[in-house]
């Protein structure tokens, strides 16, 4: 498994692996945590409206604040060229391409 990871992110170590899965795991954990205050910010609880609109909406604030915060942990962790790309290729999927 983690072979298949290495060749996919184009890596070479083992260590580097780690440290990449370290600063997702943080990363999703972080963005949760860090989106609560905005929500409550923002007026948006469960209570207020439906359970799925107030996750549709929750998940809509976290994805910019996991963006910013993979750059952060990434950086921290050494690893800003590895996960600055990364985004470059999650934001191009993004994107339209003329045909």
């Amino acid at each position: 498994m983690f072979e298949k990871l290495k060749k996919r992110w184009q890596i070479e170590s083992n260590f580097q692996l780690i440290l990449i899965l370290i600063v997702f795991s943080i990363t999703g954990s972080a963005s949760a945590w860090v989106s609560k205050p905005f929500v409550e910010w923002l007026g948006i609880s469960s209570e207020s409206m439906h359970p799925v609109l107030f996750t549709i909406l929750r998940l809509i604030l976290i994805f910019p604040i996991y963006n910013i915060i993979l750059i952060i942990i990434g950086t921290i962790f050494g690893q800003f060229q590895f996960f600055w790309a990364f985004e470059k290729k999650m934001f191009s999927r993004f994107t339209r391409r003329k045909a």
